[in-house]
């Protein structure tokens, strides 16, 4: 992570420029690299750069919808039971409650501008995962910010 602490008020008016993060905010998540676009307490956005073997196993934003517009590759995606696919131009909807994974499973980075809404805790998680290596610590965190991960082997393929 760099730059300050995020205090989520007020959405800021602004741009935010291409391939930069706002406030040069950027974190490393087991392989992923996510950097923030946008926050303020009704939506937090941020750019996903996933190389080929990564993903986000099968997990529940409780209190958030998820969205993601996929740039570039193509994202395997895990949602409420079923296996899709989606690529570049698509939109992927996932509402609160909803079980989701993605993954990459292509030879590409794939790359994906995601949000919440509402913003809630998720950037707060960010800096908290950033750089931690043992998936069951990440695990046991998110939990604590509202993320809430799917036992291991509960989805079959994921």
């Amino acid at each position: 992570m760099t730059g300050e602490e995020i205090v989520l008020g007020p959405l800021p008016k602004g741009i935010t420029l291409a391939r930069e993060g706002m406030r040069k905010k950027v974190w490393n998540v087991l392989g992923h690299t996510y950097t923030m676009k946008s926050a303020g307490e009704s939506s937090f956005a941020f750019e996903t750069l996933d190389p080929p073997g990564t993903g986000v196993p099968p997990h529940v934003h409780p209190t958030q919808d998820e969205h993601i517009y996929v740039l570039d590759g193509v994202f395997t995606l895990y949602l409420d039971g079923e296996w899709e696919t989606a690529g570049p131009g698509d939109t992927v909807r996932m509402p609160k409650g909803l079980p989701h994974a993605y993954y990459n499973r292509g030879e590409a980075d794939t790359r994906g501008l995601f949000w919440v809404s509402p913003a809630g805790r998720l950037a707060e998680l960010f800096d908290k995962l950033h750089n931690l290596t043992d998936p069951a610590e990440v695990v046991r965190v998110s939990a604590l910010c509202d993320v809430e991960f799917l036992p291991p082997g509960s989805v079959e393929g994921a």
